[in-house]
């Protein structure tokens, strides 16, 4: 049953991890330069509470890898984040490839 929930819940991520490479694509094409949607803004569109308090707790928690690396995590392209999550939660909910050589009781 986990199983079945995490590659259902993979593959709505993974369909909408698709439509906004598509909405990012369209909307590059139009203004003839590369253009995407930022996982900041996405996350700020969704609920700007919890965004507000994971970038302070990650400030104070984590202060010395905020400015280098964190800080330009939230700046990556939402379909590229949302593809790697779907994808690792697709791969978690795969079924077990069997043992070869080995009985099971």
């Amino acid at each position: 049953m986990i199983r079945f929930l995490l590659r259902l819940i993979g593959l709505c991520l993974l369909a909408t991890a698709f439509v906004f490479f598509v909405y990012d694509g369209t909307k590059s094409i139009a203004n003839h330069q590369v253009l995407y949607t930022k996982v900041g803004d996405v996350w700020a569109i969704i609920d700007q509470n919890s965004l507000n308090l994971v970038q302070t707790w990650l400030k104070l928690k984590i202060a010395w890898a905020w400015d280098p690396y964190l800080q330009q995590s939230f700046d990556l392209p939402a379909w590229v984040v949302i593809g790697i999550v779907a994808t690792i939660l697709i791969l978690l909910g795969r079924k077990k490839k069997p043992l070869i050589g080995y009985a099971r009781d």
